[in-house]
Parts: structure tokens; sequence; C-alpha cells
């Protein structure tokens, strides 16, 4: 059966609980495809989950995406931030507690209870650099579940802020980016990281963050909403052979290309989707997959809308997004793994 067919198959049985059941008869222009084959290794990406300022509750379209993905069967979960909606002067520790025990029951539980490792990165909405009490909350909340995410730690760090693992080959990097300037010790330890046994013997290296290098949404293509020194993150990204840069904040999937680094922007899962600076796509609330062939060295991304199910045409993507810097390409859907 073509993975196509059976993904469909898989999401409608997934949701035929919650109301998406429509998913099989809905009828669809063509779109991108999901890769054609069962790939060696899937991971799941997921960002900017929350809702209003200090609500402890989520949208449905969060539990959907979620089951839809699960039902693709990836090895891991990926947070690139903002899962509570703090961010809030005058929120007491009791409110800041309640909106992660309300992210606990809706996506932490279900990821942990497919057996999934899942592996967060800090929004500004989670615990942004200035609000003191939103990361000591960060804190009381993962700390104590640190060793229940199923992630093998290469550093630790000071996790959930900064970190790494080593999951299926993958070298993963976690960083600060909750704010536009990552802190200069991080960088200097990322740099040590990257340069690591675990780093240069895995397949793949792979760094997340919130904030993104470069803005790709309308309203959020200005500086304090990407990060500080684009440039020499970038040259110290690829000095370490890092493939992709996986970040949220945007709340629009863009692919893009730059250097030799991957720019992966994804799109909200939660409320407020925004639309790209150019191109006709309306807001939407998404989520992605990495599929990895190791023999071919050789990865495919595909972003699936939460209304459909379906995977989002590439081709109606921008070919090129002119930001604040300058032009940004849009990246090929399959690419070979930089070794």
């Amino acid at each position: 059966m073509p993975l196509r067919r059976r993904q469909l198959l898989q999401l409608a049985a997934a949701g035929a609980g919650s109301g998406a059941w429509w998913l099989l008869g809905q009828q669809q222009q063509p779109a991108t495809a999901a890769p054609s084959s069962t790939p060696d290794l899937r991971l799941g990406l997921i960002s900017d989950l929350n809702s209003s300022y200090g609500s402890t509750t989520y949208i449905p379209q969060v539990s959907q995406g979620l089951q839809q993905l699960l039902a693709l069967q990836p090895a891991l979960v990926v947070c690139a931030g903002d899962m509570v909606a703090g961010q809030k002067r005058g929120l007491s520790a009791g409110q800041l507690d309640g909106m992660w025990e309300s992210f606990a029951r809706t996506v932490l539980a279900p990821v942990r209870q497919a057996g999934l490792p899942f592996l967060p990165a800090v929004g500004n909405h989670d615990g942004s650099p200035g609000f003191a009490a939103d990361r000591a909350a960060v804190r009381r909340f993962w700390t104590p579940r640190r060793q229940a995410l199923g992630l093998r730690f290469v550093d630790a760090g000071d996790f959930p802020f900064h970190y790494s693992a080593l999951q299926n080959d993958v070298f993963w990097l976690v960083w600060d980016a909750s704010s536009g300037r990552i802190p200069s010790g991080q960088l200097s330890w990322a740099r040590q990281q990257l340069a690591s046994p675990e780093a240069r013997q895995a397949r793949l290296r792979l760094v997340v963050g919130h904030l993104p290098l470069v803005g790709v949404s309308q309203g959020r293509d200005r500086a304090g909403e990407t990060l500080d020194q684009a440039a020499a993150v970038q040259n110290l990204l690829e000095q370490g052979r890092v493939q992709a840069y996986i970040s949220g904040h945007q709340h629009a999937w863009f692919p893009a290309r730059r250097g030799q680094l991957d720019l992966i922007h994804l799109g909200a899962m939660g409320s407020g989707p925004r639309r790209l600076l150019q191109g006709g796509i309306p807001p939407q609330q998404t989520y992605t997959t990495l599929d990895i062939n190791w023999p071919e060295n050789s990865l495919a991304e595909t972003t699936y809308a939460v209304a459909s199910g379906q995977p989002v045409a590439w081709s109606r993507l921008p070919a090129t997004l002119m930001d604040r810097t300058g032009g940004l390409n849009r990246n090929a859907q399959a690419r070979s793994i930089r070794r």
C-alpha cells in the first residue's frame, strides 16, 4: 500500500473519535506528496502551541494536529517552543504551574503514552529572559521530568534551556533562543558540543531554538523577532557541520536554504498562524516531518495542514521571500544530508 494512502487511513482512524472522520472523503487539489517509501527515521516537529496570554487551554487544532502527527509514527517529537502562554506580568506561580499542567495533559502525556521521546526548546512565552517567574516555572515543571522524556543526553547542560542529546544517530543541540540574543557562554558551549565525538560521529546534526535567524512572516520580520548576530550564529552552525536550524516563533512554515544551512521555520499548531511575507498561502495550523533515508544519505521535509491532514503543496510556497536582510530562497523538499 503506498505510504500516502496508508497515512490517510491512519489519520482517519486516529481522528475517528474526535470529529476528523471527514479526512478520507475530503476533495483536495494535488498537493506535495508525502515520501513514497517508508523512511529509516521519521522526526515530528511542532511549535507555537499556546493560546492567548495566561490561557490554560488549547485550541482544538493542537490535539487534532498532534493525533495526526502521532498516526504518522515518528520516532521522536520535537517542539521548538511556546508550549504555554506566559510572558505576561502579574501571573502567579499557581497560574504558571496551571498552564504547564495543562500542557502536560494535552501534549506531553499523549506523546509519552505513544512511547515517543519528547525534545523541548524554550520559547518566549515559556521562559523569556526578564520574566523570572516564568523561568522558575519552567524549571519546576521540566527538571523532575527530565529523566522521563526518553532522551539520551550528551550534556544535560541547563536543561531545558540548553542541552544536547543523541537519538537514532542524530545529534541534537538545543539552545535558549527565547529572546533575540543567545548568551555568549551558550554559543561557546554550542561550539564545543558540535566538535564533540558524539556530534562528529552522528549521521546528522540538528539545532533547535525558538527564534529564527531571519524573519519569514508578516509582522515578525523585525529586530527582536529574530536572532541578533545572525551571520555569526550561522557561521558557527556551518562550521559545526549542522544540517538544519529548526525554529518557531514566526507562526508560518517556510523551508529555506542560506549558505550551507537548512532553515526550517515551523508554522504554529496553536493560535495565531500568520501569512508569509509574500505569496498567497493563507494562515493555517501546521506540523512538519523530516523523513531520513540513511542509505541514500537524504532527508525529505513535509509539512501538513491540520485542517485537512494533508501535505501543504511545496509549489505554493514562494520561490524567494524578500525579508529585511535580503532574499531567502525556498529549499528543495528532498535534499542530501551534510556529512
